[in-house]
């Protein structure tokens, strides 16, 4: 299974999988809080996270540079694994 996972701290990794548009998603959208200040989504749950706009937290990014998750104005590598 493909798996996305960035660390973003604590507070934004709660915001994220609580607070965030894809949070009342289906769990399979919704990114997943990992502990330890890192979240994870799953392919739906990053195919979820592309559909926000700029300025939603968690919106999803992708250029030369790699794919990112966004909160606030802080962008966080996402890695597959």
């Amino acid at each position: 299974m493909n798996e996305w996972i960035a660390e973003v701290g604590a507070e934004n990794a709660e915001l994220l999988a609580t607070r965030s548009r894809t949070a009342v998603l289906a769990s399979e959208y919704r990114p997943k809080d990992l502990g330890d200040g890192r979240i994870s989504y799953s392919k739906r749950a990053l195919g979820a996270a592309r559909e926000l706009s700029e300025e939603e937290e968690g919106a999803i990014t992708e250029d030369g540079e790699g794919l990112r998750v966004w909160v606030g104005d802080d962008a966080f590598d996402l890695e597959e694994t």
